[in-house]
């Protein structure tokens, strides 16, 4: 038994196919078949079902590949003890970043990871909320970027950073006559939401949804993954949307004339790293946490919980 056969075996139960499992490991198919039958052999059990589509893991091969998972951990161990000694990061860091925060972190703080840790990979997916939540379960990942909280108890949430939510808004929406404004003034017909799937979605949701009144939903059936098309939907077809905070900071004069802010309790989420109980690399974790809370203002870093409307 070898650690690249374990490798190979958790590849097979993490994409369920002896073809993505190879191109993953960057090996040939029959490569990566032959040594997950070695390994079947020296064992003397199957782990693995073939005649099924997808692959999936014998009821043993299950608790065997369980206990894979938990040997190559224990075996990155090692590599982190040796980068501890040496005082410097390396290796892979893989993040999942959810869209709503991606385009307004990863640009600020890239080149400054980059240079300060020029060892350190930094691989990054854009996903939703739910992948990012099974990629962490499956080890795929390192850690995510998420709202929070998940109520997931095996998963361990470091709060990083708490953004407010704003109203962008239209000349012609009611919305625009006010300088601040309540969730109970908002027209819920009029707003632009994120498809399904996405965490601030629900969010929004949530906040609209404290208005007394809360038919129609007229626009909810617009799929969009992104928040930067529903400012465009707002400048081009009117009614309004809501933003994270940090997406105002590319905004024009103009258009930075159409954000209304939330009187208080403004509704706010709080955005953390997730990681595994067990995770490896938690100080290439903790310099990309640190990264980040280098550009952020003050003001975000902290945040009250009487201060925050419950979304």
């Amino acid at each position: 038994m070898t650690i690249t056969q374990l490798e190979y075996i958790v590849a097979v139960d993490t994409y369920r196919s002896f073809v993505s499992a190879a191109e993953k490991c960057f090996v040939t198919q029959p490569t990566l078949s032959m040594q997950v039958q070695k390994l079947e052999d020296t064992l003397g059990v199957k782990l693995f079902d073939r005649s099924k589509q997808p692959v999936t893991p014998t009821e043993i091969g299950t608790e065997i590949i369980s206990q894979a998972r938990i040997l190559l951990g224990e075996s990155e161990k090692i590599k982190e003890i040796i980068t501890d000694r040496k005082k410097e990061l390396s290796g892979e860091l893989k993040v999942g970043i959810i869209p709503t925060v991606a385009p307004y972190i990863l640009p600020k703080i890239l080149q400054g990871f980059i240079e300060k840790y020029p060892q350190v990979k930094l691989i990054v997916w854009e996903q939703t909320t739910e992948q990012i939540i099974q990629q962490l379960k499956l080890g795929i990942i390192d850690c995510g970027i998420l709202s929070t909280p998940l109520n997931e108890s095996n998963l361990i949430e470091i709060p990083v950073f708490y953004e407010n939510f704003v109203a962008y808004v239209s000349k012609n929406s009611n919305l625009s006559k006010k300088r601040n404004i309540s969730p109970e003034d908002i027209d819920i017909e009029e707003i632009w939401v994120l498809n399904e799937g996405h965490c601030m979605r629900e969010q929004v949701l949530n906040i609209c949804q404290r208005r007394k009144s809360t038919q129609g939903f007229k626009h909810f059936e617009y799929n969009t993954g992104s928040v930067e098309t529903l400012k465009r939907m707002v400048d081009q077809n009117n009614g309004a949307t809501i933003l994270p905070e940090l997406a105002l900071a590319d905004l024009s004069d103009k258009n930075l004339d159409k954000v209304r802010y939330f009187k208080s309790p403004e509704p706010a989420r709080e955005v953390s790293i997730v990681i595994q109980r067990n995770v490896i690399k938690r100080r290439m974790i903790e310099a990309l946490k640190n990264e980040i809370l280098e550009f952020l203002p003050k003001r975000m870093k902290s945040k009250r919980k009487k201060d925050i409307m419950d979304i």
